[in-house]
């Protein structure tokens, strides 16, 4: 599994219109696609917010969100678990 952290900061007036993009656009995108497990989506009060999907193996980009909501452009990384 490997699991894929997407981060973007917004610009202040643009949380809500960032998180409602994540979730009504970004996510249906690749929601059916049979590599997807699952995806949880977080804001911060610092104007973040993170998408944490799940995936069986190479995981889909999310697409580039509106550019006027953003402080800043998005960054992702990805990540295996590791067995303790």
């Amino acid at each position: 599994m490997i699991v894929r952290m997407w981060e973007a900061r917004a610009e202040p007036y643009g949380v809500a219109d960032l998180i409602t993009w994540v979730c009504d656009t970004a996510l249906p995108e690749f929601e059916h696609d049979p590599m997807h497990l699952s995806s949880e989506v977080f804001s911060s009060t610092d104007h973040r917010v993170v998408v944490i999907s799940k995936w069986r193996g190479n995981p889909r980009a999310l697409p580039a969100p509106p550019a006027t909501l953003l402080a800043r452009p998005p960054h992702s990384w990805d990540f295996t678990q590791v067995d303790r």
